[in-house]
């Protein structure tokens, strides 16, 4: 875990004042580092056909390269704070890009989907610590008036990433090969290197409480094991009864996490978060409603290129509406929260994205081509509306003493329920592929309609959680990190 920015830290070196110059390139070493991490979150979910192809696989069973670079960065999100208040900020966010650099390079030289796996693992691991670090190296070296426009500058490449990321790794594909998707980190990862050791402020906290080794173990095996446990049926063939044992194992890890932490004198989260309402249901509500979110990047490429003959590239295209929409619809959601509460927006909001999800069911190859694009676009303004809601709900009451706790719970809840959704929709889809004799491109539509709807199903009943919610509760209380607003 991390300490508050206000926290008392010693710089590695004597090192004079920074420049205005070093504050600039710093503060685009850390964006840069943003963009390259929440890029690569979406960029491949285009590609995966044309990645199966190369690797010998079946489309339909690649979601493990998707869920391997988010799991990993859940894992790692809470240790990723406390190693740069223990080693020094510079020597740990110069860490993260290398070994995701050459995590990239390893990517792209992956021979068979173990491999390629493996290396998104080690991607994942880097990933994980660039946004932490880089956000806490800012808070430590700009004066408190520029945290918000520095913190500003830098969450703009992250929401841009994710945007881009799937018409990018189309076009990609299409002038050269999947490879490309991972190469161009390389350069970048080289350019970051230098001008991290360069220009990048060391600081760390000598006051670093020991690090809560055994809850960190009891969570990353707890979201190990669920994640082994819906996926493992489907791609790696785990028999029922270990399945079942994988469920009771990260139930019990979680169980026994909040037994340690009522113990533990400085738990990794501690349990007191969960007393103030508003982060409790936001974090909760999180956890469900981004299940479906985090499977619609993954299924709408696959649709588009597998049961509809879409190239890489026009399915890129395509998630355009999405973005597009997702951009103009936030200062939306902003204005309908101060006028009927957070309350009606969420409950109203969560049933129409999963009515959103659920309309995919009725994709045909017939289905007009303005017509998609309303249907792309109406999902991607809902859904961009409930993050913000979500996001500003969870963040609002946590205060200056849980705020650091608070905000990596936060991500990685938010990083978890990345990978469940991919997990939810691969086994989803799988299943009811396998009810399918001989699966081609002309009768794989009815397992994308049966997925797309139990998906809109479990978004839909989400909705619940935030019933629980005060019916008064309208705006927030204190301003959140921008880069939290995904």
């Amino acid at each position: 875990m991390s300490n508050p920015p206000n926290a008392a830290v010693t710089p590695a070196s004597p090192a004079a004042q920074p420049t205005a110059r070093s504050l600039t390139v710093m503060l685009w070493i850390v964006a840069t580092g943003f963009f390259m991490q929440t890029l690569d979150s979406t960029i491949v979910n285009t590609a995966l056909p044309a990645m199966a192809t190369s690797l010998g696989e079946l489309p339909l069973r690649m979601q493990s390269v998707v869920i391997a670079y988010s799991l990993t960065m859940a894992v790692m999100i809470p240790v990723s704070g406390w190693l740069a208040d223990k080693l020094g900020t510079r020597k740990v966010f110069f860490s993260a890009i290398l070994v995701f650099t050459i995590g990239s390079l390893l990517c792209a030289n992956s021979h068979t989907l173990t491999q390629l796996v493996l290396y998104r693992i080690m991607q994942g691991v880097g990933g994980a610590m660039l946004l932490p670090v880089g956000r806490l190296a800012v808070l430590r070296t700009f004066p408190a008036e520029r945290y918000l426009p520095a913190l500003a500058f830098v969450a703009i490449p992250g929401l841009i990433g994710p945007l881009i990321g799937p018409t990018l790794g189309g076009w990609l594909v299409k002038i050269a090969s999947w490879h490309w998707i991972f190469l161009i980190n390389v350069p970048v990862g080289i350019v970051g290197c230098i001008a991290t050791f360069i220009f990048m402020q060391d600081s760390r906290n000598p006051d670093t409480a020991r690090f809560d080794i055994k809850g960190y173990v009891l969570l990353v095996v707890g979201m190990v094991a669920i994640s082994f446990a819906l996926d493992g049926r489907t791609e790696l063939g785990i028999q029922q009864a270990t399945v079942l044992v994988l469920l009771i194992l990260s139930l019990a890890c979680f169980v026994a996490y909040g037994l340690h932490a009522v113990r533990e004198p400085h738990p990794l989260f501690p349990l007191d978060l969960f007393k103030i309402n508003t982060f409790s249901v936001g974090l909760l509500g999180n956890l469900f409603a981004r299940i479906g979110s985090g499977a619609m990047p993954y299924l709408i490429p696959l649709l588009l290129q597998v049961s509809l003959g879409y190239s890489a590239f026009e399915a890129g295209l395509m998630m355009l509406p999405v973005a597009a929409a997702g951009m103009s619809s936030k200062r939306l959601a902003t204005r309908l929260i101060t006028k009927y509460g957070y309350r009606s927006v969420l409950v109203t909001n969560t049933v129409l994205v999963g009515l959103a999800m659920a309309s995919f069911s009725l994709t045909s190859a017939s289905q007009p081509l303005w017509l998609r694009l309303v249907q792309l676009a109406f999902f991607g303004g809902v859904n961009s509306m409930q993050f913000t809601a979500m996001n500003t709900l969870t963040l609002k009451d946590l205060g200056t003493g849980g705020a650091s706790s608070g905000n990596s719970l936060f991500s990685l809840v938010q990083m978890l329920s990345m990978s469940l959704g991919v997990t939810v929709a691969g086994a989803l889809l799988t299943t009811f592929t396998g009810l399918i004799h001989k699966v081609t491109e002309a009768n794989s539509l009815p397992a994308f309609h049966a997925t797309f709807l139990c998906v809109g199903i479990i978004t839909s009943c989400s909705s619940w959680i935030f019933a629980q919610l005060s019916a008064d509760i309208r705006s927030t209380a204190k301003k959140t990190d921008p880069s939290e607003r995904n």
